[in-house]
């Protein structure tokens, strides 16, 4: 039974729901409206799918050892010590809905309307949008973390879906119809699938645990590692050197990191090189207050701050970015300092167990209505590919002069590593990433080149096409029901959907019934709240996600101290934000970042010209904008 004061809350910001929206609430309110939100998720939004029969076909979590009482370990197990099969790899993902809800539409009904149909007439980019208030980087952080998030692995050959093409139209697709590998079934399931809709497994640990840099599996975390492990390597992911300089990871042609698939691209190896390089900070700092440690603690120790580190970033500077509002200006910053406010939280420690006061770091961890794991619909909500431009204007940090542009296919895959070519450092790329702007996420804002893309093994895909087809296969609720599971209550017409008439018209002539709406696509048409870079209706799986990555995991709540983390670690971790990242191994960068409040906002130019890069010139079709 939910708390009185919690049902209190939930009664009244329902009775003013029906009036303001939370957003237009004032920002103190409307940080509360946020929390009545997330009770009522807690309770009614959390599923587990593990009550769906399994053939017994996973492989056990590890004996319990002593040490994972103080480590992560490399697939997730042990977490929850007391289940701990919880949240490690190639289990289950969850549900954020009821499991009746998620039963797939039969064939063809299931494609109905075609996948490639909604890409070519509402998801493809006509005019680059950008969303003005962010830089490139946003979109390369967001892409590394959804890649420690979740992995449904590689789509399988055989039985591919059947899509249908609009030849009268034009559609030029070179084969008809079109062909999309499903998503590998669930190996735990019972023969025949059994009774319940159809699960997936999550190929990469379900925790934040940095697993795309450290893996999710012990041969993966041993491969990662420096092979000097008693000299100057003691403790240290491994570097690689590529023309004359030190890198986590450059390309899958050069892999010796954990997997990574054909989608590696050179924003992607900046995030990576940088934390790989924060990991091995870290180790020498610890070095200098323990000499007598090992290698396995100094490694172990440094992987606890610089995951903490990435949880912290992404709740504190990248979610402020995105969504600009005041309220999440407060609640963001709240999920890791609490209400009482970083000042004080830093000064004096917790004031009391409560999260809502003293932030869900070091509060006690808490699954509520079901145990942990990534969830079906978190996955959708997170379908950003609208953020990545078509291409990169590269700029040198010296000076601030333009070097060449470069589209994303030329530093992706195999080419990633071309990005330094002409003497470019990743100092000048990262400069380069600061200054550009990553795209809306509007309709007809989806990159061209996802929608027509060679991969490094010779096939090519409408990486659109197949957003929308992997949440119909996955049995994700399309928009309107989604809506109304998520107690936001559906829209009953394509203009109650968005205020954009010719939108709603396209719509219309694509979907014909309202209910038949995808997830996606809604989610892009909807009008956004004040400072929000995507749906509101996207935002409610947020709310409740956000914090629930961090107030399940033992890592961020009772072990988040420094008995465990080390007083050093926990010095690192509340000195260090994005910025202080970026410069202490790259201080050539603080001309462009002084001044800069959020390093994922735009950075100063060098080049001694006012305004932005050229991309944000462009004027949006909409006079809406992220």
């Amino acid at each position: 039974m939910r708390k009185i004061p919690a049902r209190i809350l939930e009664i009244a910001f329902d009775a003013i729901n029906l009036v303001v929206p939370w957003h237009r609430l004032p920002a103190q309110i409307g940080v509360f409206n946020l929390l009545s939100f997330r009770n009522v998720l807690r309770q009614k939004n959390l599923v587990d799918t593990r009550e769906i029969p399994s053939n017994g076909a996973a492989t056990a979590p590890p004996c319990f050892r002593p040490e994972v009482l103080y480590q992560r370990t490399a697939d997730g197990s042990f977490n929850d010590l007391g289940d701990p099969d919880m949240g490690r790899a190639k289990t289950r993902f969850g549900r954020n809905v009821p499991l009746r809800n998620t039963e797939p539409e039969p064939e063809p009904r299931l494609l109905e309307p075609s996948p490639r149909l909604v890409s070519t007439r509402l998801l493809a980019r006509r005019q680059f949008v950008p969303a003005t208030s962010l830089n490139l980087l946003a979109a390369a952080w967001i892409q590394f973390m959804t890649r420690d998030w979740f992995n449904h692995g590689s789509p399988v050959e055989g039985n591919e879906f059947r899509v249908p093409l609009d030849r009268e139209r034009g559609d030029d697709w070179p084969e008809d119809p079109m062909m999309i590998r499903r998503t590998p079934a669930d190996p735990t399931r019972v023969p025949g699938g059994g009774d319940g809709p159809p699960t997936y497994v999550n190929y990469a640990s379900h925790w934040w645990d940095g697993s795309l840099i450290y893996g999710s599996s012990p041969e993966e975390l041993e491969s990662v590692r420096d092979e000097d492990r008693q000299g100057s390597g003691r403790g240290k992911l491994k570097m690689m050197r590529f023309d004359g300089q030190q890198v986590g990871f450059i390309s899958p042609a050069t892999r010796t990191q954990a997997d990574v698939s054909n989608a590696w691209w050179v924003g992607l190896t900046l995030i990576h090189t940088l934390f790989v390089k924060e990991h091995n900070a870290i180790v020498d700092r610890l070095r200098q207050s323990y000499p007598d440690w090992d290698g396995d603690r100094l490694f172990h120790t440094a992987r606890l701050i610089n995951t903490a580190l990435l949880a912290k970033i992404h709740t504190v500077e990248w979610t402020t970015a995105i969504l600009g509002h005041p309220a999440l200006q407060i609640a963001m910053n709240a999920n890791w300092w609490g209400l009482a406010t970083e000042r004080i939280t830093r000064v004096v420690g917790r004031l009391s167990g409560s999260e809502v006061l003293s932030g869900i770091p070091g509060s006690k961890p808490e699954h509520h209505a079901a145990p942990y794991a990534m969830t079906e619909e978190f996955v959708a909500v997170y379908r950003m590919h609208s953020l990545m431009p078509e291409e990169i204007r590269l700029a040198r940090v010296a000076d601030g002069t333009f070097a060449r542009s470069v589209t994303i296919p030329e530093v992706s895959g195999r080419r990633t590593g071309d990005a330094v070519k002409g003497g470019l450092s990743l100092a000048d790329l990262l400069y380069s990433f600061g200054i550009a702007h990553p795209g809306a996420m509007v309709l007809h804002n989806y990159p061209s080149f996802l929608r027509n893309l060679e991969r490094d093994d010779g096939t090519r895909i409408d990486l659109a096409a197949i957003d929308v087809m992997r949440d119909r296969e996955r049995g994700v609720p399309r928009y309107n029901e989604f809506r109304a599971l998520l107690h936001l209550g559906p829209v009953d017409s394509f203009e109650a959907m968005t205020s954009n008439k010719e939108w709603a018209r396209e719509l219309r002539e694509v979907y014909g019934d309202v209910s038949r709406v995808d997830l996606m696509t809604g989610m892009l048409s909807e009008d956004l709240p004040a400072g929000f870079g995507f749906s509101d209706t996207a935002f409610r799986i947020f709310i409740l996600m956000a914090s629930r990555r961090i107030k399940s995991d033992r890592f961020l709540t009772t072990d988040f101290n420094s008995r465990i983390y080390t007083p050093e670690g926990m010095a690192w971790l509340n000195d260090s934000d994005m910025s202080s990242v970026l410069l202490r191994h790259h201080p050539e960068l603080t001309p462009a970042l002084r001044g800069v409040k959020n390093a994922f906002a735009p950075w100063s130019r060098l080049d001694g010209r006012p305004g932005r890069c050229a991309a944000s010139q462009e004027q949006p079709p909409s006079k809406r904008r992220a």
